[in-house]
């Protein structure tokens, strides 16, 4: 695969292949299993199902205004790996058509119902991973976002990406910084955290070493967490600790300047954000 642009002393690449690892250098069932991730899913959308809960996470109604603004009404779409639906119905209700193109029999049977109850009749969905896809025809618009944590061979499928896209191609993830007590835990007291291994300047650089000069918006995204006690509060917020003797007073010292209590519970308030990248699809 051809590499562009000024050389940045890295193949961000094979880094991506290489972080696909957990923090213990092995792979987990999900990423080298196919079988596992759709079992995953399967009962990961079971449940929502039963609870009955809105699909949409809150943090993407910020991202959703963003894709949006992107897009035209007569735009033919794809959607890589769409998951529960986060951008699939906002976009389907916007422009011509949306194909939906996922690896999981449970997410497709999942949203071919959801769109039926939502009167969609612009929809169609292809049961296929991404990078296997036969393509047959170019679209308007390909995006996807936060579909990419399976995917090894990572410059192939953004080049199939640009390839397949007439106008636009966007490639989204949501992105750090981490909890802020866990930057300070890190910093202060030198606990080894475990920090996200990829992120959206991996992808950007991706793309520039292809030859992809990308735009980059970043979306800030204010969230609270509350619980409805204290021992919750802090079984939440050491799940990224690594260090096995780590203080249970440290932490709470270090969570105190961002917690407020109110009427016996707590909220937890920080800012991480989204990218979005996009481009006007080239030769390469």
């Amino acid at each position: 695969m051809k590499i562009s642009g000024v050389p940045l002393g890295c193949n961000y690449m094979d880094l991506w292949k290489e972080n696909m690892k957990e923090w213990d250098g092995t792979l987990s069932n999900r990423m080298k299993d196919d079988e596992h991730e759709e079992g995953f899913w399967n009962s990961f959308l079971e449940k929502k199902k039963q609870k009955g809960e809105d699909y949409i996470n809150s943090y993407a109604y910020r991202i959703q205004e963003e894709l949006l603004a992107l897009l035209h009404t007569n735009d033919r779409v794809v959607e890589i790996g769409p998951g529960w639906g986060n951008y699939t119905f906002c976009t389907a209700e916007k422009v011509k058509h949306l194909t939906c193109v996922d690896s999981s029999q449970s997410v497709i049977r999942f949203l071919r119902d959801e769109t039926k109850k939502h009167q969609l009749n612009n929809v169609s969905f292809i049961h296929a991973k991404w990078e296997e896809f036969n393509l047959k025809q170019r679209y308007d618009v390909v995006f996807g976002v936060n579909c990419y944590y399976r995917v090894s061979n990572i410059g192939e499928v953004l080049l199939k990406m640009n390839d397949a896209a007439s106008r636009l191609a966007v490639a989204g993830m949501t992105s750090g910084p981490e909890k802020p007590h866990y930057l300070d835990l890190h910093r202060e007291r030198g606990y080894s955290i475990k920090f996200r291994r990829r992120d959206y300047i991996h992808l950007q650089n991706i793309l520039y070493q292809l030859g992809i000069m990308a735009n980059c918006k970043i979306i800030e995204i204010p969230t609270t967490s509350t619980y409805s006690s204290y021992e919750s509060l802090i079984k939440d917020n050491v799940s990224k600790i690594l260090t096995k003797d780590y203080k249970e007073q440290e932490v709470e010292q270090a969570l105190s300047p961002y917690v407020i209590e109110k009427e016996g519970r707590y909220e937890y308030s920080y800012t991480f954000h989204a990218a979005l990248l996009y481009w006007k699809p080239i030769n390469i």
